[in-house]
């Protein structure tokens, strides 16, 4: 069966997802842009969801435009024409943390946009060192008020996601921590495993081989419910604290989209995360798929710029 016409079926379908069959002549890939080079986490997403797509639906590109932390790729889409032949898939961070670290910004990252599909959640990790006495939450907070600075919590960045979880973490604990930033999350895990810095935020993925391995200790995770990765850790909110927070991958196309384009999107990518192979690959990845509506996406991103301005203007972090 020829795939090209396979994806128009799916985007021309009905709200009950239904396909209906559409022309010979209707061929044009779907181009979903990645602003990181291949190999990282939003390009490797893409190309399985991509592959997912290819075989259901039709031929499908990845591009990768890196720079500017997406930057770069988000203007590249911004100007595209909101035909549903181009989409940007991307991690929250441009669109809930830039608005409010980045003094100016070329893009709107609300109105610049159509939200198509919010495609998977992760988690992070509150991880402490082998050297770190701390065997929970309770423990870390206890120290940190009893001796206010001295433990230190390293992230792979100033400005990154983890940076701020660990400013909302200190202002939800009430407790004052020493943030060391690195230049990536290598040089944070080394400082971690060699007794430099006590504590450590960040993904979970990136760390649950060393908790099981007993290398570190992952004493918390940030979302709603326990990670699967590392099943015998408590979520914040088991722990006592009245913290939680996630971050996401979402797909958005350019604004000015019809909203059948978005629906039909939409339906093809939540299509897509539920063949069991995919699903099975993202959990073993540590994402949790989502694919939801243009609807909800838009809601889960308001809900995060919301919930980030505070810490972000806590810090006093501004970028050019």
């Amino acid at each position: 069966m020829n795939r090209h016409w396979i994806l128009c079926a799916a985007l021309a379908s009905t709200a009950l997802g239904a396909p209906t069959l559409a022309t010979a002549q209707d061929k044009t890939p779907l181009k979903i842009v990645v602003g990181f080079p291949p190999g990282g986490s939003a390009d490797t997403l893409a190309r399985l969801v991509a592959e997912a797509l290819r075989e259901r639906y039709a031929p499908v590109v990845v591009e990768n435009r890196p720079g500017a932390g997406g930057r770069i790729a988000l203007n590249q889409v911004k100007r595209a024409d909101p035909d549903g032949q181009t989409v940007i898939l991307l991690p929250s961070g441009p669109m809930v943390l830039f608005p409010h670290v980045y003094k100016k910004l070329d893009y709107n990252a609300v109105t610049d946009f159509s939200p198509v599909s919010l495609l998977a959640r992760f988690q992070f990790g509150v991880v402490a060192g082998p050297s770190t006495p701390a065997k929970s939450v309770q423990d870390m907070v206890a120290r940190a008020k009893a001796e206010p600075g001295k433990s230190s919590y390293g992230t792979p960045g100033l400005g990154t996601l983890p940076h701020f979880m660990g400013v909302l973490f200190e202002q939800k604990a009430g407790a004052q921590l020493n943030h060391v930033p690195f230049q990536g999350g290598g040089p944070a895990n080394n400082a971690l495993l060699g007794g430099h810095i006590d504590y450590k935020f960040d993904v979970v993925s990136e760390t649950a081989e060393f908790h099981r391995s007993g290398k570190a200790r992952i004493i918390a995770v940030t979302g709603s419910q326990r990670d699967p990765q590392v099943p015998d850790v408590p979520t914040l909110r088991e722990s006592g604290m009245d913290m939680e927070a996630t971050a996401w991958f979402g797909v958005y196309g350019p604004a000015g989209m019809q909203p059948t384009t978005q629906n039909r999107l939409s339906q093809a990518f939540a299509q897509a995360l539920k063949q069991p192979a995919l699903r099975e690959r993202l959990l073993g990845l540590g994402y949790e798929p989502v694919g939801s509506t243009p609807a909800e996406l838009a809601s889960a991103q308001a809900t995060d710029l919301k919930r980030w301005e505070a810490p972000i203007k806590a810090t006093g972090v501004q970028l050019d």
